[in-house]
């Protein structure tokens, strides 16, 4: 894929990996579990099989699916991700839960298995093992020592 953003900014580089059309539905897909091509190409109504192929290729050379084959004639692959690959998980859950507030048809909800009641997602400092609030953090440079303001 064609690097688009040359900007200094962790999201500016995730979407340089991520953020071509289709590439984030692929990596969800394969997280919840559709792990062959056709798979894949079956649930994602409407990608051609060249468009998902190069998508495949572009997501094993950054690292975030890994392919095994599982039979050798034909060659047929399976899909799984990476540790990189999975740790894109809660960006799917906030992307999930963004939807639940701001779509005109909510699709999903994430709700704790033992009351049945919906989550939010909340951020954890392991250094101080609480829970914060979003006011309490700063998002910090390291290109300068200047505060990131979105």
């Amino acid at each position: 894929m064609k690097e688009r953003y040359k900007l200094p900014c962790n999201i500016a580089q995730t979407l340089n990996i991520v953020g071509d059309r289709w590439t984030l539905l692929i990596l969800h897909d394969i997280l919840i579990g559709h792990q062959t091509f056709n798979e894949l190409k079956k649930n994602l109504e409407g990608i051609s099989a060249n468009l998902l192929s190069d998508r495949l290729k572009h997501l094993e050379k950054a690292g975030l699916v890994e392919t095994e084959v599982y039979t050798k004639h034909p060659p047929r692959y399976q899909y799984k991700l990476t540790e990189s690959g999975r740790d894109l998980e809660p960006v799917f859950d906030a992307l999930l839960l963004w939807g639940r507030d701001h779509l005109d048809h909510c699709y999903k909800k994430m709700v704790h298995s033992d009351c049945q009641h919906e989550v939010e997602l909340s951020y954890y400092c392991p250094s101080c093992k609480k829970t914060v609030d979003k006011s309490e953090i700063n998002t910090i440079s390291t290109v300068t020592s200047d505060l990131y303001t979105r």
